[in-house]
């Protein structure tokens, strides 16, 4: 566990002046910690239908395609529209990616102000997505996604963390990442519906639409704060009730340069030893290394699933079956795993147990589901497989907040995201394609990506033994 403080990253000189950290919660904010978990669940559901849509076969379609018998189907959706091979139809899937790992780290810092900000770069990609013209032009609106997610990913969790009963912490958090596997779910049925319907266009800008409201509240509610974040104690100033006096000098609006650089610097150095402190961490380490191998699985379970279960039982209604089991799997499994790790008391070395043992008997439940014949014992199997696997939702993230100290929290977040995804779900998607165009088979793809899951289960059944250590 930590065993020494660091200092927090300093403020700039404006920014030192514009909002002096509080510690609670309620005198920074208009809203309750219950309406502001509303929102945030709210936010995560729409990010994460996004990517159910962009995953559903009515908006993601496919090329056009002829069997043996000469009988052919049409080209459909993106992949039909601009002839994609699977190889680039996954790059579209991790494209939003690399907005989010640039931005991540930023938005750790800068999240309680910019929210506002970040939602309205969402808004906007994601309506050009819906207006693209070109292969390369939704690529690029897939990564100002990513960088609109970043905006409130890294202050979610500590936020949440913060504010939660002290009994029911795992279970707040459960709630919260309970919109992954919902919001996956909800937008294969969305994306399934629309794009056949209407048009896979018309998906993007209803998700816009959307989300526009939830962008200018960004903008109107008080800059959230979180508990631990110390407030500032420098000498040129301190803090009495809600004003600043000045003790010494009255600091310029238009800093020199050489003040600037070296709030610079010392912004730099700061972060520099923060991250020593981070991945000086066993615990923290062990614990993304397990996320990294789950979520690599996750994310090419969550694109290329639909069209795997076309593909292999000949589903008709490929979208919404995988839509209705991810969405009951996701919330039962999602809310178990934060309830059960609170009722057997909320610690790190209960959270790896749970770990381990839910996402090895997932995999176990899912391996076997692949290997059936049968539709209905595949939904089955499967159905029970996802409940295990996403019951450790609560259980990562909750390893992720208190391995480490109060004010490293949210790069603790942000480094796990970055990490999960430029390791994880990033290059899944891709290589997945990769395999299948080569070995042309998605029942042994899919056996291939799932054995992963029992390199996370080991990975995190070592995290006890590091935690001791």
């Amino acid at each position: 566990m930590v065993t020494k403080e660091e200092d927090c990253l300093p403020p700039t000189p404006l920014t030192e002046l514009e909002t002096v950290r509080s510690i609670e919660i309620v005198e920074s904010s208009s809203l309750s910690p219950v309406w502001l978990l509303v929102i945030f669940c709210i936010i995560n559901l729409l990010n994460y239908m996004d990517r159910g849509a962009i995953a559903s076969n009515g908006v993601n379609g496919s090329t056009k395609s002829c069997n043996d018998k000469g009988k052919c189907t049409l080209a459909s959706g993106i992949q039909g529209h601009f002839n994609l091979s699977n190889f680039e139809d996954g790059v579209l899937s991790s494209s939003f990616m690399v907005g989010l790992l640039i931005a991540s780290p930023i938005f750790a810092i800068l999240a309680k102000r910019l929210i506002g900000v970040g939602l309205t770069v969402w808004t906007v990609a994601v309506f050009g997505c819906g207006s693209s013209f070109a292969f390369w032009f939704i690529v690029l609106c897939r990564m100002f996604v990513g960088v609109g997610e970043a905006s409130f990913i890294s202050l979610a969790a500590p936020f949440i963390d913060d504010n939660a009963p002290q009994k029911q912490k795992a279970a707040w958090l459960g709630m919260f990442y309970m919109c992954i596997p919902s919001g996956v779910a909800l937008g294969y049925v969305y994306g399934g519906y629309v794009g056949k319907h209407f048009s896979w266009r018309y998906a993007f800008w209803g998700e816009a639409a959307l989300m526009a409201p939830f962008a200018v509240l960004g903008f109107v509610m008080k800059p959230l704060q979180l508990k631990g974040a110390e407030t500032s104690t420098n000498d040129n100033h301190l803090q009495v009730g809600n004003e600043i006096e000045h003790d010494q000098f009255e600091v310029s609006t238009e800093p020199s340069k050489s003040s600037y650089a070296n709030a610079v610097l010392k912004s730099f150095t700061g972060f520099a030893k923060d991250m020593k402190v981070l991945f000086k961490e066993k615990v923290f380490v062990v614990n993304v290394l397990g996320y990294v191998s789950y979520n690599f699985v996750i994310g090419a379970y969550s694109y290329w699933g639909p069209k795997a279960g076309y593909n292999i039982y000949k589903m008709r209604n490929a979208d919404i079956i995988f839509g209705a089991v991810t969405i009951i799997s996701g919330i039962v499994g999602t809310l178990s795993g934060g309830f059960i790790l609170d009722r057997v008391s909320a610690t790190i070395p209960n959270a790896f147990k749970l770990l381990s043992g839910a996402t090895f008997l997932g995999a176990v439940f899912c391996f076997t589901a692949f290997t059936l014949k049968s539709l209905y014992g595949f939904i089955a199997l499967f159905a029970l497989g996802e409940f295990l696997v996403f019951a450790t939702q609560a259980p990562v993230n909750y390893v992720c907040l208190h391995c480490v100290k109060p004010s490293l929290r949210p790069l603790s977040m942000a480094i796990s995201t970055v990490a999960i995804h430029i390791f994880g779900d990033v290059p899944s998607s891709p290589l997945v394609g990769i395999v299948q165009d080569h070995i042309n088979s998605w029942r042994k793809t899919a056996l291939m990506l799932t054995s992963i899951l029992f390199l996370a289960a080991t990975i995190w059944f070592t995290g006890k033994t590091n935690l001791n250590s």
